[in-house]
């Protein structure tokens, strides 16, 4: 960690105004250094869907201009599908006769219902563009890295080549790989060295933070009973206000320097005490990632690098390949259980080639 805190640039805090001078950092990844897992490419559909990301962020581009919170709900869909049993799409799956699904697991009670009919409206379009080809894993990935670019943050490559998983994750599984925002940097840090995430990984993937909104529940125990002494009091008295009571509803930012912007402000939140959730804050507190913060804090170039790297690592956990899943014809239901849709697909499919004959 003392490694990393070497980076840091001169911090001057005085009351809520921070004023950092950053560092000069440009995202410049050398992509042939990264790790890729086996069937996995940078250029997987370069010959069977060649617009694919094209596709995507023109749609996503659409979506987000009627409403950029879509942006904060896609990205952490990706996040909850890829900490639980790896990349493959399982969080999309609706339950069956075997159980609930990933989605009636408490932590994946607040994923956005909009954010699931967008990854399967954009599926709809790429397969009707190039054939069911492409898996709802990837368009997942893609659908999340476009989501922080287009709010404001670092474009970057995606692997590609992943397949949907054939079963969803228990309740159980899911409890255990997705750590409560209640949660202290310790838990946080052990949960996600258990998916080989070190903590500078931990640190710059909780960025994503930096849009999006939280719900009272996941934070009220930080000022009732009492209030949690790390939390600024001016910042506590106006939580108070939109959740008044244990068992309010509401929701708020996550970042109250700028929610709808994909930039480096979450962390100048924390270094002011004003970071959302315990699971936020405590990453100021803790030693191991107190500098890191700082870092990210003060140079934006340092941070959007290293969230690029630490995206495209945790993006590939786990992941299916080439025989082990399958592509669904429906985002949120296997093939085996969706052969109607199957054939409509295939004869669409058919009558696409044989026009494009003609």
């Amino acid at each position: 960690m003392a490694g990393f805190a070497s980076f840091s640039c001169v911090l001057f805090i005085s009351s809520l105004l921070l004023a950092s001078y950053a560092c000069a950092s440009e995202l410049e990844l050398d992509y042939s250094s990264l790790p890729v897992v086996k069937g996995l490419s940078w250029s997987f559909y370069d010959s069977s869907c060649p617009k694919l990301e094209s596709v995507i962020r023109k749609e996503l581009k659409k979506v987000f201009k009627k409403d950029i919170g879509q942006a904060a709900g896609l990205l952490r869909l990706h996040f909850h599908d890829c900490f639980v049993q790896g990349c493959d799409a399982s969080v999309l799956l609706d339950g069956s006769a075997s159980g609930p699904s990933e989605q009636d697991a408490p932590p994946n009670l607040s994923l956005r219902a909009k954010a699931f009919e967008i990854i399967d409206d954009i599926r709809e379009r790429v397969h009707k563009r190039c054939g069911r080809v492409v898996s709802c894993a990837d368009i997942t990935a893609i659908a999340a890295r476009d989501s922080v670019f287009l709010s404001g943050g670092p474009d970057y490559n995606v692997p590609l080549g992943r397949k949907d998983g054939l079963t969803f994750a228990t309740r159980e599984v899911t409890l255990e790989n997705l750590p409560a925002p209640s949660s202290n940097a310790s838990v946080i840090l052990d949960s996600l060295a258990t998916k080989n995430l070190d903590a500078i990984d931990v640190v710059a993937l909780s960025g994503g933070h930096t849009i999006g909104i939280g719900h009272c529940a996941s934070f009220i125990e930080r000022f009732y009973p009492t209030q949690d002494p790390t939390m600024d009091k001016t910042f506590a008295k106006d939580l108070k206000q939109i959740c008044p009571t244990q068992d309010s509803n509401a929701t708020t930012v996550l970042d109250i320097r700028s929610p709808d912007k994909f930039d480096n402000k979450y962390y100048v939140d924390l270094m002011n005490r004003q970071g959302l959730f315990t699971s936020d804050q405590d990453l100021y507190t803790d030693s191991r990632t107190k500098d890191i913060v700082t870092s990210f804090a003060v140079d934006e170039d340092m941070f959007f690098e290293q969230f690029a790297k630490s995206m495209i690592k945790m993006g590939q956990l786990s992941v299916l390949t080439s025989k082990e899943g399958e592509i669904r014809a429906n985002c949120s239901v296997r093939n085996s259980y969706n052969i109607k849709l199957i054939k409509t697909v295939v004869e669409e499919e058919e009558e696409g080639v044989a026009s494009s004959e003609l």
